[in-house]
Order: C-alpha cells, then sequence, then structure tokens
C-alpha cells in the first residue's frame, strides 16, 4: 500500500538529528535566533504534526512560532536580610512547562485569536521553538466549519491563560484520573480550604 505524504514527514521527525532533517535544521536555527520571540509564519514547519492537531490552510487560521529560553526561572539577588543560602535565586522551578508558556505568550500578542493547539519544532542550548496554531472566533470561515467551529464559543476565552489547551492540562495534572489525583481537580489549590 502506497504511504502519504504527511507519514514520509512524520518519519523524518522521529529523529530530526539525524538525516537531511537535521542539516535542514541547523539552518533554520541560525535564522531563528536572530528573530524576535514571536514570529508569525506562512506555513508550519511540521505539517503533519499541525494538521493533527487541527490546522487547516484557510481563513482565519494563523500559525507563529514562540521562543522560550529553556531552564530554571531566575530571580534578582536579595539586596539585604539573607544570608548567601537563604536568597533563593538558582533554583527556583517553573510551575508551568515551557510549551504552555509558549502558548500564552502567543495569546497575550494576538488578543484577538484564540490558541488551538502546540508542537514543539526546535530547541538548542539556551532556548526552545515551539509553533501555536491561533483561530480568528470572529471569522466566518472559522464559524461555519464543522471542525473548527466550537472554538468560537464564550467559554473557549483565554484558553491557554486559563490552562485548557492540551498543555494546559497536561501541566496541570489532568490527563491521570482516579487514585493520586484527588488535588488536581478542579485545580491544585481548587482542593485547600480558605481561612
Amino acid at each position: 500500500m502506497a504511504r502519504s505524504f504527511y507519514s514520509h514527514i512524520k518519519d523524518a521527525w522521529k529523529q530530526p538529528g539525524e538525516g537531511k532533517l537535521a542539516e535542514l535544521q541547523w539552518q533554520r536555527k541560525q535564522e531563528w535566533r536572530e528573530q524576535g520571540a514571536i514570529e508569525r509564519v506562512e506555513r508550519p514547519t511540521r505539517l503533519d504534526k499541525a494538521r493533527e492537531l487541527g490546522y487547516k490552510a484557510k481563513q482565519g487560521v494563523v500559525v507563529a512560532r514562540v521562543s522560550v529560553r529553556k531552564g530554571t526561572a531566575r530571580q534578582a539577588r536579595h539586596r539585604a536580610g539573607r544570608r548567601s543560602k537563604r536568597q533563593g535565586v538558582n533554583r527556583i522551578g517553573r510551575a508551568k512547562n515551557l510549551q504552555r508558556i509558549s502558548e500564552e505568550r502567543a495569546t497575550r500578542k494576538y488578543r484577538n485569536l484564540r490558541v488551538l493547539n502546540s508542537y514543539w519544532v526546535g530547541e538548542d542550548g539556551s532556548q526552545k521553538w515551539f509553533e501555536v496554531v491561533l483561530l480568528d472566533p470572529e471569522h466566518p470561515a472559522i464559524q461555519n466549519d464543522d471542525d473548527l467551529g466550537w472554538i468560537a464559543n464564550e467559554s473557549q476565552e483565554n484558553r491557554a491563560l486559563r490552562g485548557i489547551t492540551s498543555a494546559g492540562r497536561k501541566g496541570r495534572g489532568l490527563r491521570k484520573r482516579g487514585k493520586g489525583t484527588e488535588k488536581n481537580r478542579p485545580s491544585k489549590n481548587g482542593g485547600t480550604r480558605k481561612k
């Protein structure tokens, strides 16, 4: 049976550090480093992945590439009042995953659009790049689309900032159910007693 064009793309992205894709990625990263933190792109870098996550080449659909600095969060040193070991500067972990952070940054830049989904496209020693698929909920082409029309619903406002995208739900621990996840719903602070 003949394989589809998308299956070949998918195979190449299983090991992006090998073969022809490795050289192409190396060239891409040279250009990406010179660009801004959030760049709108004409077409997805990983067409197979974008299509899996709901991308369509039609009006009202936007793809943006977002770079996020890797590693733990940094904090300014306190000016006084603490000994060195209590400064709390270097080992501060992020509460959110980098993919969720990239979605939030994209939705803040494009305020009239809503995040559909996102996917990884590359990384180097200091940063990761994600491509975020955004939709215009006011566009007739989106509202009349059987697959994408649900995003025009009022309940989908600020999806990325509320953590209800796929990456947001994963970071909140909502992929798991049952024993051990009693405190995850509705949120990690939702089960705590208010004083």
